[in-house]
């Protein structure tokens, strides 16, 4: 009897720029360290970030896009097999909507999305510029963060 694995669920784009010296991957949108030990993550861990990459999504995609058919849409993330969390976003389905159609325009019809065929490669660079500035932005406050915490607690150990 042969065993079947399949891969596990990943934000992966497919272009990490990561391996580049980029901070945040210009695929997936994750931070390099997230990238690295990702398969040592716990699913609590690996929820949070799936969490914070969709709520980024979100936030870009759900005023740039509507969605016209939800059934629609669905069935096209089925028939081309996409992979999604059970919780998936709007916004991640509109990604991966935008994704397939970017590659393919003749899928748009079916896509149950209000863009048009003319308008599919502006959206699409304007979610690229969009989402790389926030996600980069999200890593330097992560970063401030840290550092602020560290000084806090560097302060509270010489007291």
């Amino acid at each position: 009897m042969e065993v079947q694995l399949t891969a596990a669920l990943t934000p992966c784009a497919g272009k990490c720029s990561t391996v580049f010296g980029d901070s945040v991957c210009r695929g997936c949108r994750r931070f390099s360290h997230e990238v690295i030990h990702w398969n040592r993550y716990s699913p609590e861990e690996q929820r949070l970030i799936w969490q914070r990459l969709d709520s980024q999504l979100d936030q870009i995609l759900l005023p740039l896009v509507q969605i016209r058919d939800e059934q629609a849409l669905d069935e096209l993330l089925r028939s081309q097999q996409v992979r999604l969390l059970e919780k998936a976003s709007a916004g991640r389905k509109i990604y991966h909507a935008l994704r397939i159609c970017q590659r393919n325009p003749a899928c748009l019809e079916r896509a149950g999305l209000n863009v048009s065929a003319l308008h599919l490669q502006k959206i699409w660079q304007l979610f690229e510029q969009r989402i790389y500035s926030l996600a980069v932005a999200s890593f330097e406050l992560a970063w401030l963060r840290a550092a602020q915490f560290g000084e806090t607690a560097a302060g509270a150990n010489s007291l």
